[in-house]
């Protein structure tokens, strides 16, 4: 099982509201046998996305919805995001799918530690019912005819416009999403920006340099940094374009370079494991952690800062440093309304001119 840390933020952004962002989305319904949608699965057709919460139904839940099917009852539709590729992504709907696949199969859930998967057996039902303990493969053709035939309604939802910006998934997955305990913002984009993008952000968030800046050995379970690192490379590139919410922008940042080709991913790769090596050899420990946690408005700064000016850093950079973080007006800069766009572009401009110039 893997292991996590925590990365403590500092919570100097609660003055971000959200913006009005209007979509043009159309919604249609369409209703699938279930064999339709477990041939759509085994192609390949269906997404569960990586990052999504895992299966946490147990074997007595996915028991009584395939019961549901067999003897007539109503379930709840299933909601999918349509992208350009005519893929199916699950927004809502996870536990439900997965437990007619799962039965479909034959085995319950995924592999154990010891390579071996459950055998699903209807559970939970009185002893008297005649889909008692059965396997797929034990049901009465009739029964198995009337489960593949059995119709779930899936909600399929597509983004119109703005083209090119389809950030209304994240928005859309954020909202209907009803897995338990919501996912956080990062985990949301690895669920609907999957791609060679942030797969290699997570790679760089293992770089050790950037571990002890964190001051944390272990990744955290909810992606904060690998958002930080996703906030450091939109700064870098797109400082001019921001506008709040930083939600927002990071999202778009996330799309616009989902399929990981653009040149500046590379160079913003090579730059980044230089200026934690910088970091991490110049400044003081867990340097943007200066009030406990990691206040996120000094680091976007001066780690943005420091990669943009790889090639021309002072040799004083620490003295610089700690003068900054005396400095009153940059006090003010990192802790009040810190996502508006004129506070980050005079942020931006105000340590560079401190630590660089």
């Amino acid at each position: 099982m893997a292991q996590y840390e925590t990365l403590e933020i500092e919570e100097v952004e609660q003055d971000e509201q959200e913006v009005l962002i209007e979509y043009d989305i159309t919604t249609y319904p369409s209703d699938f046998t279930l064999s339709g949608l477990f041939k759509m699965w085994q192609n390949q057709d269906i997404t569960i996305p990586d990052y999504q919460r895992e299966f946490v139904w147990t074997i007595k839940q996915s028991s009584l919805l395939v019961e549901s099917f067999l003897i007539g009852l109503p379930v709840p539709p299933i909601f999918f995001y349509i992208d350009e590729e005519n893929r199916n992504l699950v927004i809502d709907g996870q536990q439900r799918l997965l437990s007619v696949f799962f039965f479909f199969e034959g085995y319950f859930g995924a592999e154990n530690e010891k390579g071996k998967r459950q055998t699903f057996r209807l559970t939970g039902l009185n002893p008297k019912n005649k889909f008692y303990n059965k396997r797929f493969i034990d049901l009465e053709d009739n029964d198995k005819r009337k489960l593949e035939n059995s119709v779930l309604r899936a909600i399929n939802v597509r983004q119109l416009a703005p083209k090119d910006q389809s950030t209304s998934v994240y928005h859309i997955f954020e909202r209907l999403n009803t897995g338990g305990t919501p996912l956080k913002p990062q985990e949301i984009r690895n669920c609907v920006f999957r791609g060679d993008f942030l797969n290699r952000l997570r790679i760089l968030n293992s770089d050790e340099n950037w571990r002890a800046i964190l001051g944390k050995k272990l990744v955290d379970k909810h992606q904060n940094d690998v958002e930080l690192i996703l906030r450091a490379f939109g700064l870098c590139y797109h400082l001019n374009e921001y506008e709040k919410p930083m939600k927002e922008f990071l999202s778009k940042t996330s799309r616009k370079y989902q399929d990981g080709k653009s040149k500046r991913i590379e160079t913003f790769e090579q730059s980044f494991i230089k200026a934690t090596k910088i970091i991490n050899d110049s400044l003081r420990k867990k340097p943007f952690s200066v009030r406990g946690p990691l206040n996120t408005s000094i680091y976007d700064s001066v780690f943005c800062i420091i990669i943009n000016n790889i090639s021309k850093i002072p040799n004083n950079l620490s003295e610089r440093y700690e003068d900054l973080l005396n400095d009153e007006k940059f006090i003010e800069l990192t802790t009040l309304a810190t996502t508006d766009e004129k506070v980050v572009k005079e942020r931006f401009n105000y340590v560079e001119q401190k630590l660089i110039k």
